[in-house]
């Protein structure tokens, strides 16, 4: 890894099933566009409630991607 550089952005994703799936939907969705995905680093977690029931999960994350010019 000597000589490496990462960028790192942030994702926000979402799910009706839970928090872990939530994160997945996002990887999924940025590995369809970024290479070298390499960390993933959970900032918040919330969810969305409409009349006392949970509508949707999200997940705040910081992901990191090998910078290539």
């Amino acid at each position: 890894m000597p000589n490496s550089v990462y960028k790192v952005i942030e994702l926000v994703g979402s799910s009706p099933v839970s928090w872990e799936k939530a994160a997945q939907n996002a990887i999924t969705m940025a590995s369809k566009s970024l290479r070298d995905l390499r960390i993933a680093e959970v900032c918040q977690m919330d969810m969305h409630i409409t009349e006392g029931e949970i509508e949707c999960y999200r997940i705040k994350m910081k992901v990191s991607f090998k910078y290539q010019d």
